[in-house]
This record gives structure tokens, sequence and C-alpha cells, in this order.
């Protein structure tokens, strides 16, 4: 029974219609991107927030975000490809606060939203599994430089900001999944992106600003991209 089971399943196979067959010897190809990600800020507190008593905690929480980008990919051998995959992302990550005393307009509990409209160029190699049938795994890593069109760095002072630089770096690394279809592919991945940058613009003025010293980035972003 066993056997007969195996030559089923290999008869299946050998069946089975492989679409695109000729992509895989394609030197590049193009496709576009649809994300989902959740982003929250790594932060060190300062030695200020020792010294102090009107702020008791200041923690980061995750947030959620959405992207658009496009999608190039170079073909180096039956192994890697090279990918480079611009994006346009709308994000806001948040830090909670609660405070000894009340504010008068937000209360002892106060939540600060750093909103930001991010370009991203992320620059990643992939490692490509055997192709079996119409499914293929991939792995990826690589870097970013991200520009923040929103940053409010350089804002007039106001005691209720958080503020933050423009420019971030950062390494990222993740999997996906090919499926391939008739007339394109279709590949689901996750990705972890880790900041390295400090992005806090600190200033001893600013209430909610001075209890914090480094402020870095960190995002898990869902991706569905549709390639060609």
């Amino acid at each position: 029974m066993v056997v007969a089971f195996g030559l089923f399943a290999f008869k299946a196979s050998a069946q089975q219609e492989i679409y695109l067959e000729e992509h895989d010897v394609k030197p590049y190809y193009f496709g576009i991107t649809l994300s989902g990600s959740s982003s929250r800020f790594h932060t060190e507190l300062h030695e200020h927030f020792l010294n102090q008593d009107s702020v008791m905690v200041a923690e980061p929480l995750n947030s959620g975000g959405f992207a658009l980008g496009l999608l190039a990919t170079a073909r180096l051998n039956d192994r890697f490809e090279a990918r480079f995959n611009p994006q346009l992302m709308f994000t806001d990550r948040s830090i909670y606060y609660k405070l000894r005393y009340k504010d008068r307009d937000l209360g002892q509990e106060v939540t600060k939203k750093v909103e930001s409209v991010i370009v991203t160029f992320p620059v990643h190699v992939k490692f490509r599994s055997d192709r079996i049938g119409n499914f293929r795994v991939y792995m990826l890593g690589g870097g970013k430089l991200d520009y923040d069109l929103a940053s409010n760095a350089k804002a007039r002072m106001a005691e209720d900001m958080v503020k933050v630089e423009k420019i971030d770096y950062g390494v990222e690394a993740g999997v996906g999944f090919n499926f391939y279809f008739k007339s394109f592919i279709f590949s689901p991945e996750i990705k972890i992106s880790h900041g390295l940058r400090d992005l806090h613009a600190r200033d001893v003025n600013l209430k909610y600003s001075n209890v914090l010293d480094r402020m870095q980035s960190r995002m898990i972003m869902f991706s569905i991209h549709l390639e060609g």
C-alpha cells in the first residue's frame, strides 16, 4: 500500500504543470510590494530620569503601519539574487508615560505618538532553495537607509514633543515563499528590521524628551510581493 501511494504521489507530481519555467534564468525582473508592519522604538532612559520626580514611567509601545513599494531583482547565480525594494511607509511609534502629577489637559497617563512618513531604501541578498514544482523558499539579509519626511527634529520647542531625526540606517533579515502562477509570482514574506542609529533629538528643556537617552527603530514587516 505504501508503495502504491508513493507511485501515485510521484505520478501526480510528474503531471503537474510547471509555470514560468523561463523565469528562473531571467537576468532581472520587477514587481510591486504591499506591506503591513508593527513598529516601535527601542529606548534607553537618560540619567536625568532618576533625578526627577515628574515622570514615573516612559515605555515604548507597538504601533501598526503600511507601505507601498517597487521591487527590482537581479540574478547573481542559481542560488543568489540581489534585490532593491524602495517603499513609502506610513507609520507611527508611541511612547507611554505615567506621571506623578496629573497633566492639566492629558491626565496622569499620557501616550505620545511620533508620526512618520518614511521613504526607505532596502538592499538585500536573497538565498533561494531548489524549486519544487511551483513553489520555492528563500531567505534574505541586507541593509536599509530611511528618510523620514515627517521628522520633527527641527520643530520649535514645545513641552509635549519627542523629537526624532530624519535619517536612519539599519540591518534586515527575513524569509519568504515564491508561489508560481501562469502569469505572475505571489511571494509572501516576513522581515525583521533593526535600526542602528540613535534617532532621538534630545532636548533638555522638553518634559517628555529629557528623560530619554537613545531611541532606535525596531520593526516587523509582513509583505506581499507580486513579481513578473
